[in-house]
């Protein structure tokens, strides 16, 4: 079974399973008859080298649980959907957004939890308009009485404006490095911000994949509002690459990853959550925040995740 109020006790039911102390959250992922539920949790490297208290950056060592399905799934995440057992934070819900995901479904009790209570402006102002202009419906689960509530459904036939789709193409080239290096070398992309990686489907066939910064989907530059807060509407490119290959079902090679300039602390840790070792970086010397500093150096000088420098190569 694979239904919401299933897929959501999926979830409840390995929730007290988090390392996290003090929050802990679990997802379900599910369609067409499969699932996978996962919690909120630290890269084992993070845990064994850093411990849980060590900041990356301004970021924290965790992965979310959502994210920790979406990198995980074996199938590919459009169209699929998301039981969470508490409302999701504006990152959280620029990567549902990205990887197609249709419908979220949030446990009542969730809202009732003092995290959810201090972050609900987020939730309302940020997580719920990103999922709405996704197109994505939202849903409250009321478990014991098997009841599921509307929060919000889009439009009958609503198609989210997107222009910049991360490009996503078949490659001839064997996957190696000199591979990647020629694909970052005949991008064309007008953003400062960008990466690109190299994938493979369930039968081994090889894909380039190419994506820039750009805000959630059904947002564009001209009609998102700035914010003061920890959170804005853009989603970094290697996010967008990370949630592109769940989309379509693709696993990015962990050793064949580009990214223009040094990527957000949370970049980094959703990287050595997914499993990459090394990244390849255009300029070591840009960024867009000054955090992603101290935390490549966290990261690179305890083994973590590498970067290799291209304009010293």
């Amino acid at each position: 079974m694979t239904d919401p109020i299933h897929s959501m006790q999926l979830a409840v039911d390995i929730v007290l399973s988090s390392r996290h102390p003090e929050n802990k959250i679990a997802a379900t992922l599910f369609k067409d008859g499969v699932s996978l539920s996962k919690t909120n949790d630290w890269p084992p490297a993070i845990l064994e080298k850093l411990g849980q208290d060590t900041r990356i950056g301004d970021s924290s060592g965790t992965i979310h649980a959502e994210l920790n399905c979406l990198f995980h799934s074996a199938f590919p995440t459009a169209g699929a959907s998301l039981a969470i057992t508490d409302p999701c934070c504006p990152n959280c819900a620029k990567c549902i957004a990205e990887a197609g995901i249709q419908s979220v479904y949030i446990d009542h009790k969730g809202f009732e939890k003092d995290f959810a209570v201090r972050r609900g402006d987020e939730f309302q102002d940020m997580s719920l308009r990103i999922l709405a202009h996704a197109g994505v419906s939202l849903y409250e689960v009321i478990r014991k009485e098997h009841k599921i509530r509307l929060i919000y459904e889009p439009e009958s036939g609503y198609i989210p404006p997107e222009d910049n789709q991360i490009e996503i193409r078949p490659c001839r080239a064997p996957l190696s490095i000199p591979t990647l290096l020629q694909t970052a070398r005949l991008v064309k992309v007008k953003h400062e911000r960008w990466g690109c990686a190299l994938a493979t489907d369930i039968h081994g066939k090889l894909w380039t994949l190419v994506a820039s910064a750009h805000p959630a989907i059904g947002y564009t530059h001209k009609d998102i509002q700035k914010t003061d807060g920890k959170y804005d509407f853009i989603l970094e490119p290697v996010n967008r690459l990370l949630m592109g290959a769940a989309r379509n079902g693709l696993k990015i090679s962990c050793d064949h990853l580009w990214c223009s300039v040094l990527p957000s602390p949370r970049e980094m840790v959703n990287l050595v959550g997914y499993g990459v070792r090394k990244i390849y970086i255009g300029d070591m010397g840009n960024s867009k925040k000054p955090e992603s500093y101290p935390a490549y150096k966290t990261l690179e000088s305890n083994d973590i995740l590498l970067f290799e420098d291209m304009k010293r190569s």
